[in-house]
């Protein structure tokens, strides 16, 4: 078996800007059980990027330990890349983040990862307001060890095995909240519509930008009882919005008849249209997201779309005010510029 894609490809599949095709966003084969969301997952970052026209190689995919972890090999095979250990992405980001602040980062996570032996890591670069887009693949198990219930799992879920889990889930869009995440989106892997312009309107946004994306695993957590299974999360998805990412220069509506319709304008002047299914959401509210979420939860249902942004978030970088010259790039002359510069910080001290 191999695990390369055949480099043949039709002489006339579209192009983006660049002149690329979808292929050069592509990884290899992937070897994750047939018809695993991650793989959908995959597909709708391939999808975004592509769409945006980003250079493969100004981005950098990160990871950790799991089967959502083994995906930045399925796509994006262009660019650069660092698979860490378990839970430590976060951490790993940071350093490539701080030595090179040109790059795009995409971290991509598992409930298991992010939840469980990475919660301190994934709670300091939400905090930090880290630059980069943050994907969890959340399944509610180990995939890799058997199908455990993960710390994501909701109370009452039944297992494989049909035990039903005792304990409490963590929402991690709801602690992202909670810790000060400036993009916080919550999609199903099912629903590749609403989750390809919310992954372009990550990559555009300044700081934070989450993704909880509800990811049914085929092999262990998609039985009967499960509430991350694929029948369950279909008959229970909420949307709060219909979003579509709109780029500079070039405007793209999806509004429907008797929806009132919101922009939210980022950064770089891109605008994200939300066609509100629901007028009590207040995007620019942190607790109006929370409310809801919980709302949407007591009545049995998953809340998706865009849960919150805030326009004006300012990232890592600028917080610290660091050197707008990446750290990779500076000389010996630029980190060790002689006693007097020292004496005249020291001087500037007293």
């Amino acid at each position: 078996m191999t695990y390369i894609r055949p480099e043949f490809r039709h002489p006339e599949l579209p192009t983006n800007d660049l002149g690329y095709t979808k292929q050069n966003y592509e990884g290899s084969i992937s070897t994750l059980c047939a018809g695993c969301g991650h793989d959908s997952i995959s597909g709708a970052i391939v999808q975004a990027i592509f769409e945006m026209s980003i250079p493969p190689h100004n981005i950098a995919k990160m990871s950790g330990i799991g089967c959502s972890s083994k995906t930045p090999t399925y796509f994006l095979g262009n660019s650069h890349g660092f698979n860490s250990v378990h839970g430590r992405m976060p951490s790993v980001a940071t350093g490539a983040n701080m030595a090179n602040r040109d790059l795009i980062y995409v971290g991509v996570s598992g409930d298991g990862d992010s939840a469980s032996i990475g919660m301190g890591q994934f709670a300091h670069a939400v905090r930090r307001n880290l630059n980069m887009m943050y994907i969890v693949m959340n399944n509610g198990c180990y995939g890799l060890t058997k199908g455990q219930d993960s710390a994501t799992a909701d109370v009452g879920s039944k297992s494989k095995k049909g035990i039903p889990n005792p304990f409490e889930a963590i929402d991690l869009a709801a602690v992202a909240l909670q810790l000060g995440a400036t993009f916080v989106a919550r999609s199903f892997s099912g629903d590749k519509k609403q989750l390809v312009p919310l992954i372009k309107a990550a990559i555009a946004h300044r700081g934070f930008a989450f993704i909880d994306v509800l990811s049914p695993c085929v092999t262990f957590n998609n039985n009967p009882g499960s509430t991350k299974g694929y029948e369950y999360v279909r008959d229970h998805l909420a949307a709060t919005n219909t979003v579509d990412f709109v780029p500079m220069r070039e405007e793209i509506t999806a509004c429907y008849p008797n929806q009132t319709s919101e922009e939210v304008t980022l950064h770089d002047g891109s605008v994200v249209h939300l066609c509100k299914m629901d007028d009590k959401l207040n995007v620019h509210s942190r607790q109006s997201a929370l409310n809801m979420m919980q709302e949407y939860k007591d009545d049995g249902r998953i809340l998706t779309g865009l849960l919150y942004m805030d326009p004006d978030s300012q990232e890592l970088h600028e917080n610290i005010d660091s050197a707008k010259k990446p750290l990779r790039g500076l000389t010996e002359s630029d980190l060790c510029p002689g006693s007097k510069v020292l004496d005249n910080i020291n001087e500037s001290l007293r």
